[in-house]
């Protein structure tokens, strides 16, 4: 019996990667290469079918279907982005199922990339053994997922799950999304590193300003957390902070939905038991309502791979999610 193969794409704003797989989590090929997003969705869907065909060539192989991790909102029926923020013209009503579908001759089947990555640590990490999770993934913003009775729920419009959007502080820093105080000012990378420069900038890092050589465009979550596990002390309490704040989150998700497990992911989780840490023990001293530890929390599985498994599994269940 042969075993089908199939394709998953992860298009972000600065790359875009195609990766071919079984449906049993087994990656037998990947590549990647600049998205090139002002070429428009012309352009960019050019760049994904090539990249699929690439990927292809090289396992001399043809796909069963492909799923595709998109950062926007997307028409789940129709194979359709709706409305994707951070590339030129908003890619508002493309068609990409039916430009890419006759090219690649398969289904072709779309999800926003953070319930992608959620996909993935369902099928394949932690959530294999959770009824019900959580999932935040936090990097430059922060995005989430949430599964609730082993299937992922995505409401009407496949937003459902939009973790990083909480408001936490009504009259917070301004969000991206137009809205204040939302997780996102507060425990993405941007506010983690913005604290890191400022503390670097106050002659309050010492260690921090040995790693980056003095340079603040250098302060990243990665050399800030080799601050904070060097002693510094600043930048620790800087790092905790953030994720006090996203502590609280989870809590807010806890109660509303008590799941059995809060997976942490995203570029800002590769900080490990830094933030996984006092995320626990926020989770654990305000949960209040539930048991302490009837929530637990763990870093992803799939680390960076959450992306693109997730899109082996999107289209390894024929785009099936309910």
């Amino acid at each position: 019996m042969t075993t089908e193969i199939y394709a998953s794409v992860d298009l972000g704003g600065t790359n875009l990667r195609a990766a071919l797989g079984t449906a049993d989590g087994t990656l037998l090929y990947e590549d990647s290469q600049p998205t090139l997003s002002y070429e428009g969705p012309d352009g960019v869907l050019d760049r994904i079918a090539g990249l699929v065909e690439k990927v292809c060539r090289h396992q001399g192989a043809s796909v069963a279907a492909v799923g595709i991790a998109v950062p926007g909102l997307v028409d789940l029926k129709k194979g359709q982005t709706l409305f994707m923020p951070n590339f030129p013209g908003k890619w508002r009503n493309v068609p990409v199922r039916d430009v890419l579908a006759p090219r690649l001759r398969c289904p072709i089947y779309l999800l926003n990339d953070v319930r992608t990555a959620t996909l993935g640590e369902l099928v394949y990490g932690h959530g294999r053994t959770a009824n019900t999770m959580a999932f935040f993934a936090v990097g430059t913003g922060i995005g989430g997922g949430v599964v609730v009775d082993g299937k992922l729920r995505l409401g009407p419009w496949g937003a459902a799950g939009e973790l990083g959007h909480q408001i936490l502080l009504p009259d917070g820093p301004r969000c991206g999304c137009g809205n204040r105080g939302c997780l996102e000012t507060l425990a993405a990378a941007p506010a983690i590193v913005g604290e890191g420069v400022r503390l670097l900038l106050s002659g309050l890092a010492p260690k921090l300003h040995e790693i980056v050589g003095g340079e603040p465009s250098r302060v990243t979550p990665v050399t800030m957390a080799a601050a904070a596990e060097a002693g510094e002390q600043t930048v620790r309490e800087a790092i905790q902070r953030a994720a006090i704040w996203l502590g609280i989150a989870a809590v807010n998700v806890a109660v509303t939905l008590h799941p059995d497990l809060i997976v942490l992911g995203g570029g800002v989780a590769m900080m490990g038991e830094l933030l996984r840490e006092p995320v626990a023990a926020t989770v654990r001293d305000r949960i209040g309502m539930l048991p302490p530890n009837s929530v637990d929390v763990r870093l992803s599985l799939l680390a960076d791979r959450a992306g693109i498994l997730g899109g082996l599994a999107l289209a390894a269940q024929g785009g099936s999610l309910g």
